[in-house]
Formats: C-alpha cells, structure tokens, sequence
C-alpha cells in the first residue's frame, strides 16, 4: 500500500514527498511542531463537504473541474470512478490543495479549509499514490517513524508507534523493521507505505490510484488489506480507480464522473449496480451485473469450513496416519509459520521417498475473511483442489472455503439479480402506462376546452 505524501521524484527513484528536506512534513500534512502529542487514541474520520468546487487552468475554455458538490461522512470510504480525463484526479487533489481550487469551499470535520495555510491543512489528510514512496537508503522502522520524529515524539514513543504499525499491516515488526525498501517485495513495500501514513493519524486518507502498479493478485491483497483496516480504524478516505469493480469492492459509496468531474450518480454499490441512473453509467457497470455482486458479498459472509492439516514438521508417517484417519484423498501442508504451502494427496506421499519436498501441488492462491466471493471463486477456479484457503492477517491458515458453497452463493446472487430487475421493469412499465393517461388526460382535456 502507498505512503501519504506530497510526491516528487527523488534522486534514488524513490517518491520523495515535497523534497528532502521537509519530507516528514509533506508526508503528515506539514507537520513542523517539536513538542510530542500526547494523545493515545486514534483519530477517526472527518466528514468532508465540497460546495461548488471549481479548476479552471489559465487558457483553457472549459473548466477542469465545474462545481462539484459533495458530502463525504466521516469514517466513510468514497470512490471517484470514471474515465480518464474527466477531473477524477484533480478533485481529489483539490481536497487537500495539492492543485489550488479557482473556486468553491472545501470544508474538513465541519471546518472551512478553503483558506488554511495547506501545511496545516495537511496534518489533517493524507495522500496516497502509486508507489510506495520509501525512502531507501533508510530501514523500515526509519521511514515509518520519519513523521512521529519530525513532530517531537519521544523515542519510546516512536519505537512503540512502528511496532504497532507492522503489525497493523500484517508484517513482523522482528523481521521487517530493520530491513531496507528494496529487500521488500513490491506487496510489502505497499504496506510499509501505508503502516508511514498511519503513523501521523490523518483523519482523512485521499488515494490516487493506489494499487495500479502491482500484479492482479498483490492488488487483490492490498484491496483486502484496506479493508480490513478501514474495518479498524474508520478514517475517511476518498479513492480514485478507473477499474469500476475495484471500486464495488472497496466502495461505501461510488461517484461516477463525467468530463469536468460532473457526477453522473453517487450511490452504493448495490444501487449502482441495480438501477444505473443512464446509458453513461450503465457503461461503466459493464456487462454481467449480476455476476459483479459478487464483490457485495465477503468471504466472511459465507460457511468457512475446516480440512485435515499437518506441518512441514510433521513426521512422514504421522502424515500417512492423518490421511488415513481423515476419510479424504488430500490434506493441507502448512509452512513452518502456519501458512497454507501445498496440497498433498494419497499418490504424493506414497511417491515422497522419505521427503517432502518435491511432493504435493502448491498452493497458489488464498483469501482473507475480507476477500470477495468474486476472489474466492478465482482463486478456486485456477486451483484443482476445489476449494481455497482461508488466512488471517499473517498468511497463517484459519479454513477453507469450497466450490460447493461459493456456487451456491453465485445461484442466490443471480436469482436476486433477476428478481430485481423484474421488479424495476415493472415500475418502469407503471411509469410508462402513467405517463401516457397523464399525456391522453390532457389531450382530451383540451379538446372539450375547444
């Protein structure tokens, strides 16, 4: 996940938010005080409200961005989707002044913002981008600290912060807080960034395309990761995607754009999906709405279930044993931290010779409890077992969920879909047969006039 930052290139390739010099202060908003905060709860969202927002660039005819207006409730995740050019970017850049509104006001926790110094402004929002942004030639716990040192905190304070931090995202803070960014895979880099943007407690987290860089399958963790987080902390974050089922999984609420960031519907998902306010975003919905529910239901939503386990530790004979005594052909082999590492079944082990290590399948997918139906169904179609498993914040195995159980769920979801759709055709059929009394009533009306 990404860092919160005012971004420009740095000399290593890196993001450096607002120059070296005054990065800490970019990346928390511009934070500059020396004396430590001593408050110990976090900080919860902020409403957000935009009344007429306006850009309009020197020269240009048309504006960029032409009077949005919006509210945005406080501990809500909100996304921008539309096409590209159409101001998605520019608004949310707005929020935090990054880009200078012509006009308008721009209102945070009930607070007009407009007019604020844009330093101060920024304690109070982060900004996410694509990559990353750690710095590397500093450790992990160095980066993440960088904002909480910067504003004064003690070092008890500060080591006790990372710590937390780490394990906020998933990551051991003994492993990972000494390493440097590039001993980091590009997903852990992600979530060194975000445990950076946390550190300073921003109300408000604006995402710029976050997860655009990453492979389908580290952006589909990331995603999960955001929720869960946002399931934990409730800030409010403001996202910007062009990928419409990025936005359903992620979403509260969805704002469709238009050019010049008009708001073609802003409603949740399911409303969006069932009833598309026109031929616009009836586009960005796309073919086989009712397959995309699937990203409305979680993985949580639906029957975990157990399977027989052994650990890499595991004699080859208490194996046998297990498999044996299980009643099933296949038993799931977990790494010596607990996470899912291969499927092994009766012909694996009588082929092992003494040794695991060439035998079984990899496992080659998980999900989270977070992850969608939509995910768990990928991850079990690409998969020969039938079914997926289930991992907590860790990668350690919690369960699995089965083909059985997530058709199941594509039956109901497609049924409902087809109910609904039934039912709005008919109100669209009603306010046709109205419309036309009302335009015959009116005809026959003037003609006894005449």
């Amino acid at each position: 996940m990404p860092e919160t930052a005012e971004t420009t290139e740095g000399p290593a390739g890196a993001e450096d938010p607002g120059g070296a010099a005054d990065t800490a202060g970019a990346a928390a908003g511009g934070a500059t005080a020396t004396t430590a905060t001593t408050a110990t709860t976090a900080t919860t969202g902020a409403t957000i409200e935009l009344e007429n927002l306006t850009k309009r660039y020197p020269g240009s005819r048309d504006a960029a961005v032409d009077s949005v207006n919006m509210e945005i409730k406080a501990g809500e995740l909100v996304v921008f989707v539309g096409p590209s050019g159409c101001g998605k970017s520019t608004t949310l850049k707005m929020i935090n002044r990054l880009i200078e509104p012509s006009g308008g006001r721009i209102r945070i926790g009930g607070e007009d913002v407009t007019d604020m110094d844009p330093v101060k402004l920024r304690r109070k929002v982060g900004y996410a981008i694509q990559s990353s942004g750690l710095f590397p030639h500093m450790t992990v716990a160095q980066n993440i600290a960088l904002v909480p040192r910067m504003t004064g905190w003690s070092k008890a304070r500060i080591k006790a912060r990372v710590e937390e931090m780490l394990d906020l995202v998933g990551l051991d803070p003994g492993e990972f807080q000494g390493r440097y960014p590039r001993q980091l895979s590009g997903g852990q880099q992600q979530r060194v960034g975000v445990a950076r943007a946390l550190a300073a407690d921003p109300p408000v987290l604006l995402m710029d395309e976050p997860f655009g860089a990453v492979d389908p399958i580290t952006r589909d963790h990331l995603q999960d990761e955001l929720i869960r987080l946002q399931h934990e902390l409730h800030k409010t974050i403001v996202f910007v995607t062009h990928d419409f089922d990025e936005a359903i999984k992620l979403g509260d609420r969805i704002a469709v754009l238009r050019e010049h960031s008009h708001i073609a519907q802003f409603d949740t998902p399911e409303a969006i999906l069932t009833n598309p306010a026109d031929d616009f975003v009836s586009g960005f919905v796309g073919a086989g709405a009712a397959l995309k529910r699937l990203n409305l239901s979680r993985v949580r939503d639906v029957e975990i279930t157990g399977c027989p386990t052994v650990t890499v530790d595991d004699p080859l004979q208490e194996i046998f044993g297990k498999l044996r005594s299980s009643g099933t052909n296949e038993i799931l082999l977990l790494d010596k931290r607990g996470r899912p590492y291969k499927w092994l079944r009766r012909g694996d082990l009588m082929r092992a010779k003494g040794s695991l290590a060439r035998a079984g399948t990899l496992v080659h997918d998980t999900v989270t409890r977070d992850a969608t139906l939509r995910d768990a169904l990928e991850a079990v179609l690409t998969d020969n077992s039938g079914r997926v498993p289930v991992t907590g914040r860790r990668g350690e195995y919690t369960g699995v969920v089965d083909m059985e159980t997530l058709m199941n769920s594509v039956h109901e979801l497609l049924e409902a879909g087809r109910l609904e759709a039934m039912e709005h055709q008919h109100e669209l059929e009603e306010a046709r047969a109205h419309q036309t009394q009302f335009e015959q009533e009116g005809v026959d009306g003037g003609e006894a006039k005449a």
